[in-house]
């Protein structure tokens, strides 16, 4: 059995701008710093959990490229306490779970179909993996209302997240 945590593997969220007022908001990245993830040495089936409440904020990005002074301390903090409370709700919803239900070869890679329970809904995703370097590294589109959480909105609407958040993970491939 391989197991994965964030010493040596990473797991992040990227969210993006919209609306009239995007120009004044960022687009996100921003990192889970507590989860395991298990991979079966045989059958590859994957088993993970994700602690939503460890989730920082990065940094901002512009066009897909970090931008690290943009936010400050208690922008961060702000946004922290938007996502985990208002967003999440992680009192009510403490953990995120995913389990593979099929594994199949694809190329130098895999493709992955599991559920996944988030925000106390659970629903049928897939991902692909794919060897990059010495990773392994999944990119897989979460639409946040297929799980019943209203994307961040504010100023009457005209400044909110595009529903569809990008989560990474990316493990070593020598475990």
């Amino acid at each position: 059995m391989a197991r994965f945590d964030a010493y040596n593997s990473e797991c992040l969220c990227f969210s993006f701008k919209d609306g009239l007022l995007a120009r004044l908001a960022h687009d996100l990245k921003l990192q889970v710093e507590r989860f395991s993830i298990e991979v079966d040495d045989t059958t590859k089936a994957i088993k993970a959990t994700f602690d939503p409440s460890s989730i920082q904020v990065v940094c901002a990005q512009i066009d897909g490229r970090d931008d690290p002074s943009t936010l400050s301390k208690g922008d961060k903090k702000k946004i922290y306490d938007n996502v985990t409370k208002d967003v999440l709700r992680i009192r009510k919803y403490p953990e995120i779970r995913f389990e593979s239900n099929n594994i199949a070869e694809r190329g130098e890679g895999f493709a992955v179909e599991g559920t996944l329970q988030l925000h106390g809904k659970s629903r049928n995703i897939q991902a692909s993996v794919q060897a990059n370097g010495d990773r392994w590294v999944s990119e897989v589109r979460i639409h946040q209302p297929d799980f019943g959480i209203k994307p961040y909105t504010a100023a009457l609407g005209a400044l909110k997240v595009k529903p569809d958040v990008l989560v990474r993970v990316s493990v070593p491939r020598d475990a």
